[in-house]
């Protein structure tokens, strides 16, 4: 945590002095990053809009790069991989050494620390011709990203410090862990503050307007905190309030009929009505402010590739998720390609030199971890102009990264409904749960139960970094019966393997552990004021 601390002030000044990541359109529109006085940055609506550009991408980018994919999906059991870097919670050997594990860490807290700026100081930052509103809704942001950084915190580690004001602690870095349910608290009220504060949307079809957050986005962020802690006619009342405001709709859905589930992952749709959240990437030429999500993903070989860097398909469906699509569900190929699947908008490498479009070959012939398949969610292919945007040097790219969308807030709202029950036939739950059913092209059902929703929840939402989480909120002996009987391993031998109970909350750095003994400590109330 020390280490942590002592770099507040660089995320302090990385904040207020310069913006640290750029989008397309609105995230572009920034003033130079050298020699600004911070009087003469915050003089404008638009330099203050800027100055959280940089949280929606680079502060997340180690998170996102392979941790989150290597936790959440690998963990899960809906990926597989042989790859020494990311395999750990494939066994559940992970251990606080783990650099990927540092990563993911290190990306939360420099999310907090920096959303800590801005919620702290930008107030006194700002010149005369900047607007209220404009400031307030700068600020909520702030709020969203610091709600958002300790909801995965929190769901990952348990307790953790809670920290509001970095340069609290400059003098005494050695700090203790907070309870889980304070931790809830402080993401609850700072989901509420953001909603205070953010303006209103409408998810239009200009969709370089839609990449920021909105009040919806943050009422549809608590709707899942509030199911988080079984609060189910508060997050009821927050989805339906979401829902009924029209801003987000669901692609493919009725308002949307000539769009596909597999359209969402399409660059040129970035930001469609679908998105309640996502990070945005920009190749700005800087190491961590593009998507590694395509090289990460898809399929690398000498026959064919649809990586753009000389690597690829480090991660691979796993065999339990494969098995687990019933007939007709349109997700199967949106999400894993299959030996003889074709996609004629992915643009290929083939032996030779040549290019072509893909068509998935044969099962030995797909890549290096012999899963027989591969992902194709935010696989885009060859860098082939406005169907993908640009690439950088590290084989990166554009593509929106989702880390909400409307079907799951439809989802929410059915299992908050139910709350808790056996089953239910209510019209609003059957409503919105169907709509997510009819849209993978599977017939609605009269009646649902919480496993409808929660294999409903794994398919519509696989490989966006759920299902970890999912398998968190069940009773242990729940989650370790259904993850003890998933084959982790690849189509030449299955594998097997039983969590135990610790194995749910994920060990704290060695690194931070030696520096703040205190993590170790029991956590401690903490003092909201």
């Amino acid at each position: 945590m020390k280490k942590i601390i002592n770099t507040y002030k660089l995320f302090l000044v990385a904040t207020l002095f310069l913006t640290l990541g750029s989008c397309e359109d609105e995230f572009t529109n920034r003033p130079p990053e050298d020699g600004i006085s911070l009087d003469a940055y915050y003089s404008s609506n638009e330099q203050v809009a800027s100055a959280t550009n940089g949280m929606y991408s680079r502060t997340w980018f180690q998170f996102e790069n392979k941790f989150m994919w290597a936790v959440s999906e690998v963990g899960s059991g809906n990926m597989y991989t042989g790859s020494a870097d990311v395999n750990a919670m494939r066994t559940f050997a992970i251990n606080g050494s783990d650099t990927e594990l540092v990563n993911g860490w290190s990306s939360m807290w420099a999310n907090v620390a920096q959303a800590n700026a801005i919620i702290n100081f930008l107030s006194s930052r700002v010149g005369p011709a900047v607007d209220e509103d404009v400031l307030q809704n700068t600020i909520g942001q702030a709020y969203f990203m610091r709600a958002t950084a300790y909801f995965y915190l929190v769901r990952l580690w348990g307790p953790v410090p809670i920290i509001e004001n970095n340069l609290n602690y400059t003098s005494s870095p050695v700090i203790n862990t907070n309870r889980v349910e304070d931790i809830y608290t402080l993401i609850e009220r700072d989901y509420l503050a953001a909603i205070d504060r953010l303006y209103e949307k409408n998810r239009g079809t200009n969709y370089a307007e839609n990449g920021r957050i909105s009040k919806g986005s943050a009422k549809a962020m608590l709707a899942k905190v509030y199911l988080y802690g079984k609060k189910y006619a508060e997050a009821k009342q927050m989805a339906e309030e979401v829902i009924s405001s029209g801003e987000f709709k669901l692609y493919g859905g009725p308002s949307l009929p000539s769009k596909t589930y597999a359209d969402i992952f399409t660059y040129g749709n970035n930001n469609n009505e679908e998105s309640i959240f996502a990070f945005q990437w920009k190749t700005d030429g800087r190491y961590g402010s593009g998507n590694n999500c395509n090289t990460q993903f898809g399929i690398s070989t000498p026959q064919i590739t649809t990586s753009n860097a000389s690597y690829g398909g480090v991660f691979a469906p796993s065999q339990d998720l494969m098995a687990a699509y019933e007939p007709g569900d349109l997700r199967r190929k949106a999400t894993i390609m299959l030996p003889g699947d074709s996609y004629p908008e992915v643009k290929v490498l083939l032996a030779g030199g040549a290019f072509g479009t893909l068509t998935v070959p044969a099962a030995d012939q797909i890549g290096g971890q012999n899963a027989g398949a591969a992902i194709k969610k935010y696989c885009i292919g060859i860098v082939n102009g406005a169907n993908t945007g640009q690439v950088d040097e590290w084989g990166m790219m554009e593509n929106v990264t989702y880390i909400m969308r409307y079907a799951e807030l439809l989802l929410i709202h059915a299992e908050a409904t139910l709350a808790g029950g056996g089953s239910t036939s209510d019209a609003g739950a059957l409503a919105s749960f169907n709509a997510v059913r009819n849209r993978a092209g599977l017939s609605s059902l009269s009646s649902i139960t919480f496993n409808d929703i929660f294999k409903e929840r794994r398919l519509e939402l696989a490989f966006e970094g759920d299902y970890w989480f999912d398998l968190g909120r069940l009773p242990r002996a729940q989650a370790i019966s259904i993850m003890a009987a998933q084959n982790r391993g690849n189509r030449f031998a299955a594998e097997y393997y039983t969590p135990e109970e610790g194995d749910f909350l994920l060990p704290y750095p060695d690194n931070d552990v030696a520096k703040n003994p205190k993590l170790l400590e029991p956590p401690v109330p903490y003092d909201f004021n």
